[in-house]
């Protein structure tokens, strides 16, 4: 698929160095877009800028880790000094660690906290005055939240992590009060089962086997389905905007 309008655009993807971040990332640069790489793992990030330096696209490293600020703020200064204004935001980094609310697990509430929400505002206040500076100069800009069908359906053991997201889908529409008379696109976007490294970071073994056995039954996403709605998402006209998408395997109800 075509994505002109994407060319000479300049974006900030954040959880670059894997799943729907990386195949985003990867997307975006290769339809003419300047990439900012975000994301805590340097080295995972210098090997996607070799390979979309490869292919020719613009790429700049900027390893830090969205749940502190000051790395926050220090990742906005270096992408202005190497690229300026930045006029497409995509919040990617998430984390997913299911268990039983009894568990009690206190210590990852707070990393998907820290992460999926507060890590979401971190990046939004850090980019929004860019966002507005392009808006007001009649350029398209957008702010693009990977939030989760989670958002909307409860699954067992999965309460913390929905409500995350549940969180920051309602950031999202509310965003749009405050930013689309701004002529800034918000837009929220829903994955269904996805294949991303976030199953991985589950330490429960019966959950964990849970969910390999609803990608073999469900057929899941891939990351670059859902980067592809995203490429196509913010390549629309700038009066457009594409506010709420929900995405799923068709074989999940």
């Amino acid at each position: 698929m075509s994505y002109e309008n994407l060319t000479g655009r300049t974006a900030i993807v954040t959880g670059a160095a894997s799943g729907m971040g990386q195949a985003t990332a990867r997307l975006l640069a290769a339809h003419g877009v300047r990439v900012a790489l975000l994301a805590r793992r340097a080295e995972r990030l210098t090997e996607l800028a070799a390979e979309i330096e490869a292919d020719g696209g613009q790429v700049l490293v900027v390893a830090a880790d969205v749940t502190d600020q000051a790395l926050v703020d220090a990742a906005a200064e270096r992408v202005h000094d190497g690229y300026g204004l930045v006029d497409l935001v995509v919040n990617s980094a998430g984390v997913m660690l299911p268990n039983p609310i009894t568990e009690g697990r206190t210590d990852e509430w707070q990393r998907m906290l820290d992460t999926n929400v507060a890590g979401a505002l971190r990046v939004i206040r850090a980019f929004t005055p860019d966002l507005m500076a392009v808006a007001q100069d009649g350029r398209t800009a957008d702010l693009v939240n990977i939030s989760s069908i989670g958002a909307h359906i409860a699954f067992p053991n999965y309460a913390v992590y929905g409500a995350t997201k549940a969180a920051l889908t309602y950031l999202s529409e509310s965003l749009r009060t405050e930013l689309g008379p701004r002529d800034i696109r918000v837009t929220n976007i829903e994955p269904g089962l996805t294949s991303t490294e976030l199953g991985g970071h589950i330490d429960n073994v019966e959950l964990s086997n849970q969910l390999d056995g609803m990608f073999d039954a469900l057929i899941g996403l891939s990351a670059n389905d859902v980067a592809d709605l995203i490429a196509y998402t913010t390549s629309r006209a700038r009066h457009v905007n594409l506010r709420q998408a929900i995405v799923l395997p068709t074989r999940q109800a």
